[in-house]
């Protein structure tokens, strides 16, 4: 008999505040009965990492490990890294530290967020309100991005596609994207300054959680640039439990049992 159990997987925080937002996101989703669920971390987040969130699974009985990666583009290489410590691909793109993890159930990896349309329904319902004339305006939308040949690909595309659902949902003149690697966010601002210099720019940041790149690294790369921005990330949001509900259903087979 197959006992199915669930592992959220995000990167980790030394701040509470970060992880208690997405343990709070974890405990929401709505599973099938008696189907465990586990919120672990790649780093920071002492007793709670992939293997402990593994071997407390496993110690429930479960034999099937449904693995939703809570990180906001494929082009992550803590994708590729994961992918590779839970033996789904056999060798990773990139070098890493991590090791094989200890596993004795079967992995199902379902993907991370990328342009999913509940992302972006969040990413509007954060950004509303900046906005007066979207037909006068236009959306930026900012990613931590990645320097690494092929992963940077992953991440443009990734962006590009969600951008462009915001932009229709708020009626935006036009949709742009920027990554913070490589360092792009002030060209992308001095080149629509010069291209549409009456338009105003609405910043979004596509972060799981507010913290040091919303607080810090984005403000201070905008300096000198007029633009609308409050640097809210995709947490909290109900819409972040009901997509790992829908990771969940993509491999869980459904009508087995009933949802809590």
């Amino acid at each position: 008999m197959k006992k199915y159990g669930v592992l959220v997987i995000s990167h980790g925080s030394r701040d509470e505040g970060w992880v208690q937002l997405v343990e709070n996101a974890v405990k929401a989703v709505r599973i099938p009965d008696a189907m465990p669920i586990y919120a672990s971390y790649l780093e920071l987040v002492e007793g709670k990492l992939i293997q402990d969130g593994i071997t407390n699974l496993e110690k429930q009985g479960v034999t099937d490990i449904i693995v939703v990666p809570l990180f906001v583009s494929s082009g992550s290489t803590h994708i590729d890294e994961i992918s590779y410590a839970l033996g789904v691909i056999a060798q990773p793109l990139l070098e890493t530290d991590m090791e094989l993890m200890e596993i004795q159930a079967r992995i199902h990896f379902t993907s991370p967020i990328d342009d999913h349309p509940d992302i972006a329904a969040i990413l509007y319902g954060k950004i509303k309100e900046l906005s007066v004339s979207p037909q006068e305006e236009i959306l930026l939308l900012v990613g931590h991005g990645s320097k690494e040949e092929g992963f940077h690909q992953k991440w443009r595309q990734g962006l590009e596609r969600l951008a462009e659902r915001v932009q229709k949902l708020g009626g935006f003149a036009e949709a742009d994207i920027a990554m913070l690697l490589p360092d792009q966010l002030a060209e992308k601002m001095a080149w629509w300054a010069r291209e549409k210099p009456s338009y105003k720019v609405i910043v979004a940041p596509l972060f799981l959680s507010e913290g040091y790149f919303t607080h810090k690294v984005i403000p201070s790369r905008l300096e000198g640039f007029t633009y609308q921005y409050h640097g809210q990330a995709l947490l909290p949001s109900p819409q972040i439990s009901e997509w790992i509900e829908g990771q969940i259903a993509s491999v869980f087979p459904s009508g087995e049992q009933g949802m809590n």
